[in-house]
């Protein structure tokens, strides 16, 4: 049985993006402990620092513009406090995490998964009910 939870991003919590849609290839980069990989259509994300690429069916279906170049995280996620470290498939790769790291999940099934460090998911997140 799991302990996942549903929450909602802070208020103030927006990232700047930008949709990477270029006549191109794609790109791969080392993040998180593995390779990602960013496709045409795919979201460039700066969250407070912390640069990123979004999946772009993915960005589009969780995130809204909140200004010039920023967006706010409209949809809840439901996640978990890993038991253990590991890793785990995303849409853009693959995410390792260690104990006490959140396990996040954008679909209530828990599809569409990635980890996210306990001390950002609690600045991040606040529990939804």
């Amino acid at each position: 049985m799991s302990n996942r939870r549903k929450y909602v991003k802070r208020s103030a919590e927006f990232v700047v993006a930008i949709q990477v849609d270029l006549d191109m290839d794609g790109f791969t980069y080392r993040k998180w402990g593995g390779t990602q990989r960013c496709k045409r259509g795919d979201w460039l994300v700066n969250n407070n620092g912390d640069l990123y690429t979004v999946e772009g069916d993915t960005f589009a279906r969780t995130y809204r513009p909140s200004g010039p170049g920023t967006y706010l995280k409209a949809t809840p996620v439901w996640a978990e406090v890993a038991r253990t470290g590991g890793a785990i498939p995303t849409q853009e790769g693959v995410t390792h995490y260690r104990t006490g790291d959140y396990l996040v999940y954008n679909q209530a099934d828990g599809s569409d998964g990635y980890a996210v460090e306990r001390g950002e998911f609690d600045r991040m997140y606040e529990p939804a009910d």
